[in-house]
């Protein structure tokens, strides 16, 4: 058995989007991929964000917001690095260092919502249903590396 490819999510608080994609991410493959998340100023969970989650069958209530610079003094290595930062805030989406595959999937960010309550939760449903596609996607497109690679014969790279 192949060790599980180890994944981080990070995007500027770990509040949000992040812990998100973490939390798919272990539900439609924990068996394969290690899912973590930080930020680079790490806030509490959103609270409409574990709602939203929660309403999508997943409970992430539990989850603690995590500082990138922790997992970095750690030591801490990742095969694949998902910045899931919004595109149109310019510098607002960290990089982790190291050596690593580096991708890159813009949401909203749930933080900067300014309607009502009911307005602020569809926005963050609407982004909680862009990154469990995004997310899916992913898997789906490891996945099929990784077995392309085993019916090869051919162990490849060390990434899926």
């Amino acid at each position: 058995m192949s060790r599980k490819k180890s994944v981080l999510f990070i995007c500027t608080h770990n509040s949000a989007r992040s812990q998100m994609a973490e939390a798919y991410l272990r539900a439609m493959a924990g068996d394969r991929y290690q899912a973590e998340s930080a930020g680079f100023e790490p806030r509490p969970l959103n609270s409409l964000v574990v709602q939203a989650m929660a309403e999508d069958g997943l409970d992430i209530s539990k989850q603690i917001s995590k500082s990138v610079f922790d997992l970095y003094k750690a030591g801490r290595m990742f095969d694949y690095v998902v910045t899931v930062c919004d595109d149109s805030l310019p510098g607002q989406c960290p990089v982790f260092p190291g050596v690593t595959k580096r991708l890159h999937l813009p949401f909203a960010d749930p933080s900067d919502l300014s309607g009502d309550y009911m307005q602020n939760l569809a926005m963050v449903e609407q982004v909680r249903d862009a990154v469990k596609t995004e997310v899916s996607r992913l898997v789906r497109e490891w996945d099929g590396q990784a077995l392309a690679r085993r019916e090869r014969g051919s162990p490849g790279p060390s990434l899926p």
